[in-house]
């Protein structure tokens, strides 16, 4: 027996509205047609104080440019996995995931539904777990805790490449966490020396221990020492107790950044820590053994640093058990799209914004550009340039200028725009101005611009502005 519209149609909704997602459909006026339970707890209202309403007359809030669902309408293509953070009508701080799509009908338009997952329970527990952690650390290593103590948390999963060269690396990178043998990394600034440190850490047995990570060229070399070996009471005036680096590291891992940059003298102790697993405190004559696995990085090559007298041979032959050496981005240029969309989706979310395309001049600067300052470089560009868009389009004039000047972009038809737009866009905002200083009156809006009325009347019609004329 065949179902009626009727019964097709409540069963429909009968299983959108059981479906534990917040689900939401739209028409191309922008008004609610469905509407579920989940998503109206989402929001803290009522479903029908949503449905058959426009969607900004019930959520203020957002803005033809900030809404998904109304981008969706707009362009016509679907958004994935966007994620976003508002104050519900409550004014409880709400975060979902939300994947957006056009409803098409031979090829047109005629609607969008959200499907949305809420995060924002979900990441209170996880902070509520991340302070109980805290609380049972403090408690438990009370006399341990530094401030140079970090925590890792990036995974060699978090590693974004189809560079073969790269993904052989994250493979022995992996396997390399097996061990507590000591690590060498030689990559260039930017290209992800730490994120890999900790992904190996991560991926360890000392993953439940200290990660602390130290840069050796962030501290004079006259406090070095005792940062990383602690200090005995009286080794100088007002020294007192106090573990190093090595003793906070116990039974984890202690990444020592920018090697080449710490003392030679200094170096020699690191040597004596690996060969024989044992620390002095600067002003102490006993000895403590200590259990330690050393990961160093350099953004120079090692073999330039010894013949520069930066770094020990002895040293260099004895951290070189295994070696990785990380590619720079200007190498592995195909990864770009990857890392382009996965720092797109990071500031979307940190800065509200909702951008979807980038444009093909910006990858082409993208592919041109050399990138000495790698992956960091890359990501900071994508910030600054986020800062500046108001629409959904990433385009060549958000860019940052010196982007722009080492890839020849920056000439005249970049400085100057079309006299056109310019035009139209000047027109356009006296025209707003004067309908809205004379309340939509056309006749006394002409007078002001100095225009006859039928003018001002093509002009409207062109620009499709939404006044009410006043006759």
């Amino acid at each position: 027996m065949l179902l009626d519209v009727t019964n097709t149609k409540e069963m429909l909704q009968a299983i959108l509205s059981s479906i534990d997602e917040g689900i939401h459909v739209i028409n191309a006026e922008g008004t609610t047609v469905f509407y579920n339970e989940i998503a109206a707890r989402h929001d803290g209202v009522v479903v029908n104080d949503v449905l058959a309403k426009h969607l900004l007359d019930v959520f203020p809030t957002f803005s033809k440019e900030t809404s998904t669902l109304l981008k969706v309408i707009e362009t016509g293509e679907p958004i994935y996995n966007q994620h976003q953070r508002y104050p519900n009508v409550r004014g409880q701080l709400i975060e979902t995931v939300n994947t957006t799509l056009p409803i098409l009908v031979d090829g047109k338009v005629i609607g969008a539904v959200e499907i949305a997952k809420n995060f924002t329970k979900i990441q209170q527990l996880s902070w509520k777990l991340i302070d109980l952690e805290a609380r049972v650390n403090e408690t438990h290593l009370q006399e341990k805790r530094s401030p140079s103590e970090n925590s890792a948390s990036y995974r060699l999963t978090d590693i974004v490449t189809v560079n073969d060269e790269f993904a052989s690396i994250k493979e022995k990178a992996l396997k390399s966490a097996e061990s507590s043998s000591p690590i060498l990394i030689y990559g260039e600034t930017g290209t992800g020396k730490e994120l890999m440190v900790q992904g190996i850490h991560n991926a360890s047995e000392r993953r439940k221990r200290s990660f602390i990570a130290q840069n050796c060229a962030a501290i004079p070399s006259s406090l070095l020492e005792s940062i990383l070996f602690g200090t005995a009471k009286g080794s100088y005036t007002g020294a007192i107790e106090r573990p190093g680096l090595f003793e906070l590291a116990d039974g984890g891992t202690l990444f020592l950044d920018e090697l080449n940059s710490m003392p030679l003298d200094t170096q020699a102790k690191i040597l004596r820590v690996l060969q024989n697993g044992k620390i002095r405190r600067v002003g102490s004559t006993s000895e403590r053994t200590v259990d330690v696995r050393i990961i160093v990085a350099m953004n120079e090559d090692p073999n330039w640093c010894m013949n520069q007298q930066t770094l020990r041979k002895d040293l260099y032959y004895r951290l070189n058990v295994i070696y990785f050496k990380i590619p720079p981005l200007r190498e592995r240029k195909e990864d770009l799209p990857l890392l382009i969309d996965h720092f797109v989706q990071r500031y979307n979310f940190k800065l509200g914004k909702l951008v979807t395309h980038v444009a093909k001049d910006v990858k082409r600067v993208f592919y041109e550009y050399n990138w000495p300052g790698n992956v960091r470089e890359l990501e900071h560009a994508i910030e600054s340039a986020l800062n500046l868009i108001e629409g959904n389009t990433l385009t060549i004039e958000h860019l940052p200028l010196h982007l722009l000047e080492a890839t020849n972009q920056i000439g005249v038809e970049t400085i100057i725009p079309a006299l056109r737009d310019v035009v139209s866009s000047t027109e356009k905002k006296w025209i707003r101005k004067a309908m809205q200083a004379t309340d939509g009156n056309i006749q006394r809006a002409a007078k002001l611009l100095k225009i006859p009325r039928q003018t001002l009347q093509y002009k409207l019609s062109k620009l499709d502005q939404n006044f009410t004329a006043e006759n």
